[in-house]
């Protein structure tokens, strides 16, 4: 079934244009990457995707309704929760109040519970620091509230933006087996990421954009293996 699908997508930062004409689905259950240079119109898409930025024309649906007009705090209650780049966390509020940040608007406080201990499940390390600030965390601990956060909205379709942004080796390894753990369970996940390949070695299928177009697409493993790929996006000539 399609969860999301973007249809003829435009979008513009007054006159520049930033998105053009772009047409992708993805299906429930999938991990669908998103790969490209700075610049290519990634984070865009995803702020489009969210409804923090305004499709110039073409329209969005989600789970079979048409969201293109939709606000971005009820497109969170339809189920879309975004991690974003940078992470975005609340510094001075401690772990707990950042997720329980994640739940707001929430009335089914029996599924808050349930949510939070699948977060804590998911990140032992935030069970363990509850009471410290955001602020204070390691940028490897903040990823993984930003995550944390997002899922205490229990969403059909997670947003990562840029996970892997600046953090140590083991993180990155740590946050994308996790990932594929948060897919495993269930919730269906729209990753950009520049690197490329633990981004499509985790991805069921990708898309590569290039100045605001999809230029390739395929599964994880085509696009790993295409030469093409390997010599822009995976350091491999």
């Amino acid at each position: 079934m399609t969860l999301l699908e973007l249809k003829n997508v435009s979008v513009h930062y007054g006159r520049i244009r930033a998105i053009h004409d772009m047409s992708f689905k993805v299906e429930e259950g999938e991990i669908v990457s998103l790969i490209g240079a700075n610049g290519a119109g990634k984070t865009t898409t995803m702020k489009t995707v969210s409804g923090l930025l305004n499709a110039s024309s073409g329209t969005i649906t989600f789970a079979g309704e048409d969201i293109t007009k939709m606000r971005a705090h009820i497109r969170v209650v339809q189920g879309i929760s975004q991690a974003p780049e940078g992470r975005g966390i609340f510094p001075g509020m401690t772990v707990l109040e950042n997720l329980d940040m994640g739940s707001y608007g929430r009335k089914d406080r029996s599924g808050v519970t349930k949510d939070l201990d699948r977060v804590f499940d998911l990140f032992p390390r935030l069970k363990e620091r509850t009471k410290q600030f955001g602020g204070t965390m390691s940028g490897g601990e903040q990823q993984m509230l930003a995550i944390g956060r997002a899922l205490m909205s229990n969403p059909k379709l997670l947003l990562l933006d840029e996970p892997s942004m600046g953090l140590a080796p083991q993180f990155i390894r740590q946050i994308f087996k996790i990932i594929t753990e948060i897919n495993n369970q269930g919730t269906t996940v729209l990753l950009v990421e520049q690197n490329a390949n633990q981004a499509l070695a985790r991805a069921h299928r990708g898309f590569v954009l290039e100045t605001g177009s999809i230029t390739h697409s395929g599964t994880g493993k085509e696009l790993l293996a295409n030469p093409a790929i390997k010599e822009a996006y995976l350091g491999v000539g």
